[in-house]
């Protein structure tokens, strides 16, 4: 079982401007990612799940839809993913 420990920003993210099937699907990747980690992830191919380069090197993204994205780090000796961001694919850092 893995733990999900969300950036106490992405709550203001996710409260105000992210539409409702986003939300949904959001719940639905932390549930995945919940009971299979990030391999469950890579196993669904809606999710397009990726390593990131640059200046999000060590990071990894989840398509949420079409525009929608959430930027994540994996800390494999807790079990831990840390949500990083719900972004509207943009990637420069905060």
């Amino acid at each position: 079982m893995w733990a999900i420990e969300e950036h106490r920003r992405v709550d203001k993210q996710v409260s105000g401007t992210v539409p409702v099937e986003i939300l949904k699907r959001y719940e639905k990747w932390k549930d995945i990612v919940r009971l299979s980690g990030p391999q469950g992830l890579r196993a669904i191919k809606g999710f397009h799940d990726e390593a990131l380069a640059g200046e999000w090197k060590g990071c990894r993204s989840s398509r949420l839809g079409l525009q929608w994205r959430v930027i994540y780090q994996i800390v494999a000796d807790r079990v831990l993913i840390q949500v990083i961001q719900v972004t509207a694919h943009d990637y420069r850092r905060p």
